[in-house]
């Protein structure tokens, strides 16, 4: 990772956002949503198994096999339910067929639902401001088009607030590569280009997300302006995520102290 020097923006009329951890939380633990379902269908994991470990290695190896959620080489919801299976069989627990598809579908209508998700108490305010301020704000993410679809406008954050949503899904390309935030400011463009003629500059574009990698180095390389959000006060990694650069806020209120501070122009 490299070290950036600290630039703050002269005018920012577009932003773009992150989702989980920027905007939306998960609730509960992850660990309880698949076992706690699992239960539910009859099924149990051997004792000692650290389900979070097994999770995490079977979304590594689907992200390396099947990147950007499948793209065009099968539907998100094979590609989680690939997860899944793999996630049971890390953690040393066979499933017979029936119980594949039966945990499979209660896990995932579960991670559709308001038990897994709630936004942010400071979400809602700060894109009513934004949409004060005639900036352009819309979201960036590296996952498939069930948020757009229906998680986020679940959460009450529809395209009255987020006015396009790329999503890496649907794009085949993800954070950190920069022709995923050139096709967010291509998308933001159009909307700017209804009233005015101005052409998009990457130095027009403040990217909010939660990772140094991701969402700070990929806006950068891309020309734009990026902040990191610290939501669960991880302290080592956000004096790291400082030493390499980043500006680092707590939450989205302290984005509009930071652009009232840069003194920059809005919109």
């Amino acid at each position: 990772m490299a070290t950036w020097a600290k630039e703050f923006p002269r005018r920012i009329r577009v932003i773009t956002t992150d989702v989980t951890g920027t905007l939306v939380s998960f609730r509960g633990s992850l660990s309880d949503h698949y076992l706690g379902s699992a239960a539910k269908c009859g099924v149990q994991i051997p004792r000692g198994t650290s389900f979070e470990r097994s999770f995490a290695r079977a979304y590594r190896e689907m992200c390396r096999e099947y990147p950007c959620f499948g793209s065009q080489m099968m539907t998100a919801k094979e590609w989680w339910k690939l997860v899944v299976l793999r996630s049971f069989a890390h953690s040393g627990t066979t499933l017979t067929p029936e119980q594949q598809d039966t945990v499979f579908q209660r896990i995932y209508s579960l991670f559709g639902s308001l038990k897994a998700y709630e936004k942010f108490e400071d979400t809602l305010p700060f894109l009513h401001w934004v949409q004060r301020k005639n900036i352009v704000c819309g979201i960036l993410s590296n996952a498939d088009e069930r948020y757009g679809d229906s998680i986020l406008p679940m959460l009450g954050l529809t395209h009255d607030e987020l006015q396009f949503m790329c999503f890496s899904k649907d794009w085949g390309f993800e954070k950190p590569d920069g022709r995923f935030f050139l096709a967010a400011m291509q998308q933001a463009e159009r909307l700017l280009h209804h009233h005015s003629q101005d052409p998009l500059l990457p130095g027009h574009v403040l990217h909010i997300g939660n990772d140094y990698a991701k969402d700070f180095e990929g806006a950068k390389r891309a020309g734009m302006h990026a902040v990191l959000l610290n939501r669960y006060n991880e302290g080592d990694v956000a004096q790291e995520w400082q030493r390499r650069g980043a500006i680092v806020l707590n939450d989205l209120m302290d984005v509009v102290e930071f652009l009232g501070r840069c003194n920059c122009q809005l919109g």
